[in-house]
């Protein structure tokens, strides 16, 4: 398997879903519409629906069938991006090289941006219930909501928020990403393996990687916003010291923050050996996470 490969093949099909899903930039009212394709289409490397996918894969179920809630959890993501941005939050201009929504299209429509992608991931899990049991799609449906509310993302951006210009613990921290960035990943891993069909032990094994990866990808993110090439990652680099918010290299230093990612990223693959080569892309995920530039 050639890792680059499949994953820009996934993000294709990723990307081609989307754009079937979303309603067409000018479907009446065409600003909002214009607008949130305007976020979902900016780049990105789609890491949380291919997790969907992949995870589908490694317990044996039907990659295509399960590409609705793929989609629904990018969408979810972007939602979050997009607010995440505001100038009430962090006040970014800039988001994968480009304006960010509020910069080209307004305050008040990037958040009604938001509003409409969140609404929307929802509209396309119910879209599931025609490919697999009630129980199982009511299952996802849960694991999402609770991942995007104030127990998940929600929360950890709350507590993210509440923690800026204060000495925060490396619990604290560890809750904050794991709920912010975390509790996404884990959904997409764990939705993808629930209708793929996996068994308990599977689904244990998955959890537990989609946690650790989750972890490894925060400790890098918060690498890059020290030590990557601006023009790569697509915004400035020192938001994080700009908003005077704890990171793992500020709180433990940067040698040990980038043993901190290796451990994670070994902890994670070491949950995939049950799979074989079905996992095979899911490990090597995890290498790409932590070597990746941007």
């Amino acid at each position: 398997m050639n890792f680059a490969t499949e994953l820009k093949a996934w993000s294709k099909q990723v990307d081609d879903a989307l754009d079937l899903y979303l309603p067409k930039a000018e479907e009446y009212p065409a600003t909002i519409h214009e607008a949130m394709r305007y976020s979902v289409f900016a780049g990105g490397k789609r890491l949380r629906p291919v997790l969907v996918l992949a995870a589908t894969q490694a317990v044996g179920g039907d990659v295509a069938k399960v590409m609705p809630v793929a989609c629904a959890l990018e969408l979810i993501h972007t939602y979050s991006l997009v607010h995440d941005d505001l100038p009430a939050m962090d006040n970014d201009d800039f988001r994968r090289g480009r304006p960010t929504n509020h910069k080209v299209y307004g305050e008040a429509m990037a958040i009604l941006v938001g509003d409409a992608l969140l609404t929307h991931a929802f509209e396309l899990i119910a879209r599931s219930a025609e490919d697999y049991p009630a129980d199982k799609v009511n299952t996802v449906t849960l694991e999402i909501a609770w991942a995007a509310g104030s127990r998940g993302l929600i929360g950890g951006q709350v507590v993210d928020m509440l923690s800026e210009n204060k000495a925060i613990t490396g619990e604290v921290m560890e809750y904050i990403h794991r709920h912010k960035t975390g509790a996404l990943f884990r959904a997409a891993v764990r939705a993808g393996a629930i209708l793929g069909g996996a068994s308990e032990e599977e689904l244990s094994c998955l959890t537990r990687y989609s946690e650790q990866m989750g972890l490894a990808f925060q400790i890098k993110d918060d690498l890059l916003d020290i030590e990557g090439d601006e023009a790569k990652i697509g915004k400035p680099v020192g938001s994080d010291l700009k908003n005077q918010k704890c990171t793992y290299p500020s709180l433990y230093g940067l040698e040990q923050a980038r043993n901190m990612a290796q451990q994670a990223a070994e902890a994670a693959c070491a949950e995939l050996k049950i799979f074989g080569s079905r996992a095979e892309f899911l490990r090597s995920l995890v290498h790409f996470i932590i070597s990746r530039d941007h």
